[in-house]
């Protein structure tokens, strides 16, 4: 069963349309509002949702934290400090494996942007979930909460990747071979190996920069016309 998103008092109709589009991203799609600060629905969520409309339209509003989680098994309040009530603490990583394996609906508390989850916010969940961050500069902004949450839970859900690219094979080691010979007697017929003492480490480092890339069949003629070209063998047509 999907997670449940709850912003808490969210302050800023943006915020809440950002944090829309970050759901969606990553294929959830029920959110709950707690008494937001200018009311719902708000004009300013749309645009900022960026077409996460869905999101949106099914967001249910509640006027407690209490009401909000009431058919949630398991809660998780995201934060960054424990605020005084001792309740087990989970990186994203772990609460999306409970998550996954757990029966039962969970729901995730997002805090106001300005102050975060309140202390009695807090003590409603089972657990605490947060981040390793940096102590110095702790501040998330809700959107970049909900997509980092969002992003873990998504990795077990088997979301559409982006589509490969398949490479040609590397060329056979012949036409490499060519290359690199070809390459060797330009550049001993321009004068390039020199002084004669440093000749066979010098080709040994152009043999192991020519090796590195894996280079296929096209990148080998395209490589050898370039090297006829600079010969001269090779002229544009007039």
């Amino acid at each position: 069963m999907n997670p449940v998103i709850v912003l808490v008092r969210p302050q800023l109709g943006e915020n809440i349309g950002k944090a829309a589009r970050a759901m969606l991203n990553f294929g959830l799609t029920q959110m709950r509002l707690v008494t937001p600060r200018d009311g719902w629905p708000n004009p300013s969520a749309g645009p900022a949702a960026s077409g996460a409309d869905i999101v949106l339209e099914q967001a249910q509003v509640f006027e407690s934290v209490a009401d909000a989680v009431a058919d949630c098994e398991h809660v998780y309040a995201t934060t960054v400090r424990k605020r005084g009530v001792t309740k087990p603490v989970v990186t994203p990583v772990e609460a999306a494996a409970e998550i996954h394996t757990a029966p039962g609906r969970s729901a995730i508390l997002f805090g106001p942007e300005r102050s975060g989850l309140a202390t009695e916010d807090v003590a409603l969940a089972r657990a605490i979930l947060t981040v390793p961050i940096n102590p110095e500069f702790g501040s998330l902004n809700l959107a970049q909460a909900v997509i980092l949450v969002a992003y873990e839970w998504s990795k077990g859900q088997g979301l559409a990747q982006p589509p490969r690219t398949d490479l040609d094979p590397p060329a056979p080691q012949a036409e490499l071979e060519g290359l690199i010979g070809h390459l060797d007697m330009l550049l001993e017929r321009s004068g390039f190996y020199y002084p004669p003492d440093r000749v066979p480490t010098t080709r040994l480092t152009l043999r192991s920069v020519l090796t590195k890339p894996g280079w296929n069949a096209q990148e080998i003629r395209t490589l050898r016309g370039v090297l006829s070209a600079l010969e001269g063998k090779k002229r544009p047509p007039h």
